[in-house]
């Protein structure tokens, strides 16, 4: 083979390789953020997130330490009579009638980013929104004319041991407050949901707070309904008759 010919098959081998490499980067799509982001990560830089009402909550509970942990303990301390001592002179305005409880159901009242919620403004809100203070120095709505019954919801410190104490109260700042009900309550427990939904709803406006559900996710109106629908159902299954064995022949 001539010399010639190896120039004109060598230039044909380049000129391919250059169409190739031009259509290559041409029609290749860009790069997306997540180049960007791990170039970031190798400098010891946090990469920039958007903030969700329940990252805020959870950021502001994790300045306390281990304060996410600390609130589930708070909201549960509540339950045990062997804790903390009963609040004067309303000590036993709210008590439950009974410690046994097979479901709770929780919505949160967050401060908004940089924020929070003081121990006044969270009194007078309370007032105003027609809960009483009592036992275990937390607010409770009572059956009206019945507050031997119990509470049909009560109101906490997200911060332990959940408590608001009086003699403290002007000192007191916290980054969310817990509404919750015990099932089986005084009343039906959708009736007790619509008791508790619509008071942290006029709580949260007065506290200029974020209403959030379970998950520290905005309550919005499909939760809601959802919720509904599950204590109806839990409403229909205590009505309902146990179920007999039939007697066999």
């Amino acid at each position: 083979m001539s010399d010639e010919w190896l120039m004109r098959i060598w230039i044909l081998v380049a000129s391919a390789f250059l169409i190739a490499a031009i259509w290559y980067f041409g029609t290749r799509p860009r790069q997306n953020s997540q180049g960007r982001r791990l170039k970031t990560a190798e400098r010891g830089e946090r990469p920039r997130m958007e903030p969700t009402l329940g990252a805020q909550l959870e950021e502001e509970l994790a300045a306390d330490g281990d304060a996410a942990e600390e609130a589930v303990q708070a909201e549960m301390e509540l339950f045990d009579s062997a804790v903390g001592e009963p609040a004067a002179p309303n000590s036993e305005l709210g008590r439950r009638v009974s410690e046994d409880f097979d479901k709770i159901v929780t919505l949160y009242i967050a401060a908004r980013a940089g924020q929070v919620l003081r121990g006044p403004d969270i009194v007078v809100a309370a007032e105003k929104a027609g809960l009483t203070y009592g036992h275990m120095s937390v607010f409770h709505r009572l059956v009206e004319g019945h507050p031997e019954r119990g509470p049909i919801f009560s109101v906490a410190n997200i911060r332990k041991p959940g408590s608001f104490e009086m003699a403290e109260i002007q000192a007191l700042e916290t980054p969310a407050i817990a509404f919750f009900l015990t099932l089986p309550a005084p009343v039906s427990a959708l009736d007790a949901w619509d008791a508790m939904q619509p008071t942290a709803q006029r709580m949260a406006e007065l506290l200029d707070g974020v209403l959030l559900d379970e998950q520290r996710n905005a309550l919005g109106r499909q939760r809601i309904a959802h919720l509904r629908d599950e204590l109806r159902a839990y409403d229909r299954q205590r009505e309902a008759p146990p179920l007999t064995r039939s007697p066999r022949w």
